[in-house]
């Protein structure tokens, strides 16, 4: 699956480093009050950068992939399999929290990762006033040194984790103007799941791709167009030809042969970006936070592999490129406290169990949908839940799952029980307590199944929502050295100003 990764070579840094300003233990301090360390750097600057962000991924998320791939690997020991990017030379730390909480949200940690700014969850590219804009690192790439720009995201892209690379809103959910800015952008290349509130709140305004079009953009969604489509000199938004939830990417583990991929999208990129003058492209896997906001394991694992195919892509253009190439791969915080241990299993693990899985959370919520209607027994669903999950009431031998593990407790057949009453209701005559401690916003029967499988496999949650945990950062390439240690997130803004020497 891994490109041969040439050795990073003699790009090393000069790096002067500041003392680090103390953060006071106040969350209500302005961005100007996070002093993020200036950078000296006297080497060559990167033509060619990628910017990789896995959306809700953590040390749990990547290790999680990795032994995975350790325990499928056949070789009947524990060990752990290196992803492309977790093989990189350099890998720093970065702290994640926001003006607003130690557990944030995209916007505002994207907003860091672009800007070197701290501000409030929610808002995109403004201080807390949402007064003033600030300039993002791409916007500077492309108006002081005329690089090329590409964003990519497997979900929507004028979602939270894209906009902070172009747009500056005072919140998220100004959808419909986050994809005017997209339009007012300039930038050369946008690809994944489609806009969100294409013609407003109210169905009202131009559509979005009009508006695209009208500013030179070519708009694209069907597979054809974006296979054959070679054209460097048109700017290009290529939209899904196939959208899952909320028009989004499909996720991987549901994905059919022929769909476009992540990587499909990041290798186009390339193609259309690479220039003489450079090109800086960001690509989000905007779904590995999905599945971990609704706790599904084997999801993400297969999201987080999935993402490492689109990193691949771009290692085999450092590896043409090696002196001029810089690879960073992170995320904006952790989804879901998710944890490799479980106190039901003690000391063991059985990853292996999570490829039983056979369909996402959000795909079998349309099935869950298709047993409410036709009013399916619980006997006649837990067959599908054995052939999608490898769950079993069955404990005879000759079952077509023989493995102790997957048998299921008496207490999990109550658990299942009721989550599968529960969605057998209409939402409006659900109970409310204590059922949203249970399933949040998420289809009981789903989230429950998937947490079955998760504890037997040996990960736990914590949370629905996202965590404080750092995040880890990978770097392979010119100026990688800069991206090593424990620092904020804003430094990374703060090393790519350094490396490029931009305004």
């Amino acid at each position: 699956m891994k490109s041969f990764i040439k050795k990073a070579g003699a790009a090393a840094a000069v790096i002067a480093l500041t003392a680090t300003t103390l953060v006071s233990a106040s969350l209500s301090f302005p961005a100007e009050a996070i002093a993020a360390k200036e950078q000296v750097y006297s080497g060559k600057a990167p033509k060619y950068i990628f910017m990789f962000i896995g959306d809700g991924m953590s040390y749990p998320q990547v290790t999680s992939a990795m032994d995975y791939l350790g325990v499928m690997s056949g070789t009947g020991k524990v060990e752990s399999k290196d992803l492309t990017f977790t093989a990189f030379p350099v890998v720093g730390s970065a702290q994640t929290f926001d003006s607003s909480s130690f557990a944030p949200d995209s916007a505002s940690t994207a907003t860091s990762l672009a800007t070197g700014k701290k501000t409030l969850s929610g808002v995109i590219n403004m201080d807390e006033t949402k007064t003033v804009k600030y300039e993002t690192i791409a916007e500077k790439l492309k108006n002081q040194l005329g690089y090329k720009v590409g964003v990519v995201s497997s979900v929507n892209i004028n979602h939270a984790t894209p906009a902070a690379y172009y747009a500056h809103q005072a919140s998220r959910g100004n959808y419909y103007e986050i994809g005017l800015e997209l339009t007012e952008s300039k930038f050369d290349y946008f690809a994944g799941g489609d806009f969100l509130s294409r013609t407003g709140k109210n169905k009202d305004l131009k559509d979005i791709y009009e508006v695209a079009k009208e500013k030179g953009y070519t708009v694209i969604n069907t597979a054809e167009e974006f296979k054959s489509f070679n054209d460097k000199s048109k700017k290009l938004i290529a939209i899904t030809p196939t959208p899952a939830d909320a028009d989004s990417m499909s996720y991987a583990i549901d994905r059919k042969a022929g769909e476009i991929s992540l990587a499909d999208y990041t290798k186009k990129g390339i193609e259309l970006l690479d220039n003489s003058k450079g090109f800086f492209l960001m690509v989000e896997s905007g779904k590995i936070d999905w599945t971990c906001h609704a706790n599904d394991a084997a999801t993400s694992v297969k999201e987080t592999i999935d993402f490492d195919e689109s990193i691949e892509a771009a290692v085999d253009f450092y590896n043409k490129h090696p002196e001029e190439t810089l690879i960073l791969v992170t995320g904006d915080h952790e989804t879901g406290g998710m944890t490799i241990g479980y106190s039901g299993t003690g000391y063991s693990t059985y990853l292996d169990l999570l490829a039983r899985q056979k369909i996402s959370f959000k795909e079998y919520d349309k099935k869950i949908a298709e047993f409410r209607e036709n009013k399916a027994s619980f006997e006649n669903v837990m067959e599908d839940i054995r052939i999608n999950f490898g769950l079993t009431l069955n404990t005879s031998p000759e079952s077509a799952n023989t493995k102790k593990e997957l048998i299921l407790t008496d207490y999990e057949v109550e658990r299942l029980k009721t989550a599968y009453n529960q969605s057998m209701l209409d939402v409006s005559e659900r109970e409310v307590n204590p059922y949203d401690s249970l399933y949040s916003e998420y289809e009981p029967l789903s989230v429950t199944i998937t947490h079955i499988l998760n504890n037997k496999a040996g990960i736990g949650w914590t949370s629905w929502w996202h965590t404080g945990l750092p995040v880890p950062v990978y770097a392979m390439g010119a100026g990688q050295n800069l991206f090593s240690g424990f620092y904020d997130n804003t430094d990374v803004f703060v090393n790519l100003k350094a490396l490029t020497k931009v305004n």
